[in-house]
């Protein structure tokens, strides 16, 4: 696996990703830019899908086995949110029932710079679960 690839990849799909929300529903481009980004997701996922859900697999084994891993496209921020060292807010990724932290909002979500998984909880736990 190209680390690097895989990361030009995250940070091209996110760049798309706010891009989008940054139209609204009724702007001439909006239906174009949204096709561009179901196929960089599509790209994405046939591209690195198998070793990204194999990451997942073992990432929810280990802090959230009761919850269904989902495509790795699901996990990613909104925003790419600066160069190095992005931490997402408490409101991205995909919410998981952490073993860890029992009751409380857990998510799991999938940054770049570099490629990693991060699980947020609340506002003040932010924990790196897994670097490519």
């Amino acid at each position: 696996m190209n680390k690097e690839e895989l990361n030009k990849a995250l940070v091209a799909l996110i760049e798309k990703k706010q891009e989008l929300h940054k139209l609204p529903y009724n702007h001439d481009s909006y239906d174009d830019i949204e096709e561009e980004l179901h196929d960089l997701e599509d790209d994405f996922n046939e591209e690195y899908g198998a070793y990204l859900e194999e990451v997942l697999e073992k990432v929810h084994q280990q802090l959230c086995p009761d919850t269904d891993v989902l495509l790795p496209t699901a996990y990613l921020p909104n925003d790419v949110g600066g160069d190095t060292g992005y931490e997402p807010s408490h409101k991205e990724g995909v919410w998981v029932d952490s073993d860890e932290f029992p009751g409380k909002e857990a998510r799991l979500v999938l940054v770049p710079n570099p490629t990693r998984l991060i699980l947020s909880v609340g506002k003040k736990v932010r924990k790196e679960v897994w670097q490519a």
